[in-house]
C-alpha cells in the first residue's frame, strides 16, 4: 500500500477512535444520570400529583410514565426519548424540558463565554508577565491577585459587587437580564441578547443588556482569570527553562519575540484544554452566580427544578451540561492535535 493510502488509513482508524470515545463517554453521562435520578429518595409521581393524591390515581400515573417497568425497560425508554431530543416534560414550567433548555441555555452560554474571554484575554498575558519577572514583585501581585480569585465564595462576592456597584453607586443595571421595559417588546433570534440586538440595531436593548450582564460577566472572568493566569504562568516558566529559549536568545532575538512568539506558541498547546476546562467549568458551575444575579440561565433553571423536585427538568439539563463538558474536550483533543505536530497522525 501507498505511503498515502496509508496515512488515509491511519486518519480514518484516528477518526473512528473520536468518535468511539464520544459515543461511549455519552452513553456512560446518560447512565449516570439515569440510574442517580431513579436512586434519589424523590417520587416524580408524587411530583406532578401532589402527596394528597388518591392511591388509585398515583398507580395510574406511575403506569403511564412507565415507572412500573423494570430500570433495563426504563433506561431504554429514556435513551430512545434522549436520542429523539424528548426529556419529557417539565412540572415547573409544564413545558417540554428540550423547550426549556433552548430557552434558558443561550442566557448562561451568553454569560460564561464573556467571561472566558475576559480570563483568557487578561490571565494569559498576567501569567506570562508574572512568570517573566519571576520573583519579582509583579509576580506576587498576580499570584496574590489569582490566590484572592480561588479562595473568596463566588456568591460572597456577587453580593458585595451589588452592594457597591447597583445599590451604592448605581453604575450597573439591577439584578436579571434586561430592563422589564425591554423585555417583552423586544424579540430575540438566537437568544443571545447581545447579538440579537445589535443584529437588529436595537442600541437602546444592547446598552440595557450591557448594563445587567457586566457585573456578572466580570465576576466570573475574575475566576477564570484566577485559574487560566495560574495555569500559563506554570506553562511559561516550564518553556522558558527549555533550551531552544537559550538558542534563541543567543541568536540575538529581542525579549519580547523569544516570550510572545516562540515560548507562548509552545505554551498555548496545553494551554487550549486549560480554556476549554475554565469554559465548560463557566457553563457548568454558574448556579451560584445566576442565583445571586437573578440570571435566568441553565444553572438557575436546575436549581429551581431540583428544589422542586421536577426530575426531568434536572436530568434533561445535566444531560446538556454534560454533553457541553465532553463536547469541549473532544475539541480541545483535536485543537491539541492541530497545534502539536508531534500529536499529529505520521
Amino acid at each position: 500500500m501507498s505511503r498515502a493510502g496509508t496515512r488515509t488509513l491511519a486518519i480514518l482508524a484516528q477518526f473512528a477512535r473520536f468518535l468511539l470515545v464520544a459515543m461511549t463517554t455519552y452513553f456512560g453521562l446518560l447512565a449516570v444520570t439515569f440510574f442517580i435520578g431513579r436512586i434519589i429518595p424523590v417520587d416524580p409521581v408524587l411530583a406532578v400529583l401532589g402527596d394528597r393524591a388518591p392511591a388509585a390515581v398515583v398507580e395510574r400515573t406511575r403506569r403511564e410514565m412507565g415507572l412500573d417497568l423494570p430500570l433495563i425497560e426504563q433506561f431504554y425508554i429514556y435513551i430512545k426519548g434522549v436520542l429523539q431530543g424528548d426529556f419529557g416534560r417539565s412540572v415547573l414550567t409544564t413545558n417540554p424540558v428540550m423547550e426549556d433548555l433552548r430557552r434558558f441555555f443561550p442566557a448562561t452560554l451568553e454569560l460564561a463565554t464573556l467571561g472566558t474571554l475576559i480570563g483568557s484575554c487578561v490571565g494569559i498575558p498576567l501569567g506570562v508577565l508574572a512568570a517573566v519577572k519571576r520573583g519579582s514583585w509583579t509576580d506576587q501581585v498576580v499570584r496574590i491577585f489569582g490566590l484572592v480569585g480561588y479562595s473568596v465564595p463566588i456568591f460572597w462576592m456577587g453580593l458585595l459587587l451589588l452592594v457597591l456597584f447597583y445599590v451604592k453607586l448605581q453604575w450597573v443595571g439591577y439584578p436579571g437580564r434586561i430592563d422589564v421595559a425591554y423585555e417583552y417588546s423586544f424579540t430575540p433570534i438566537t437568544g443571545l441578547l447581545l447579538l440579537d440586538s445589535a443584529l437588529q440595531g436595537e442600541w437602546t436593548v444592547f446598552s440595557s443588556v450591557v448594563h445587567h450582564i457586566v457585573l456578572p460577566a466580570l465576576l466570573l472572568g475574575y475566576f477564570s482569570l484566577a485559574y487560566i493566569s495560574r495555569m500559563t504562568r506554570s506553562f511559561m516558566l516550564n518553556e522558558l527553562s527549555q533550551e531552544y529559549i537559550v538558542s534563541a536568545r543567543a541568536k540575538g532575538l529581542s525579549e519580547a519575540r523569544v516570550v510572545w512568539c516562540h515560548a507562548l506558541r509552545n505554551a498555548a498547546v496545553p494551554l487550549v484544554t486549560v480554556i476549554a476546562l475554565s469554559y465548560a467549568s463557566l457553563l457548568e458551575g454558574s448556579v451560584l452566580t445566576e442565583t445571586v444575579f437573578s440570571w435566568p440561565g441553565i444553572g438557575l433553571y436546575i436549581t429551581n427544578s431540583l428544589q422542586n423536585a421536577d426530575m426531568n427538568a434536572v436530568l434533561g439539563g445535566t444531560v446538556l451540561i454534560g454533553s457541553v463538558f465532553i463536547a469541549l474536550n473532544l475539541i480541545a483533543d483535536l485543537l491539541y492535535r492541530m497545534l502539536d505536530p508531534r500529536t499529529r497522525v505520521q
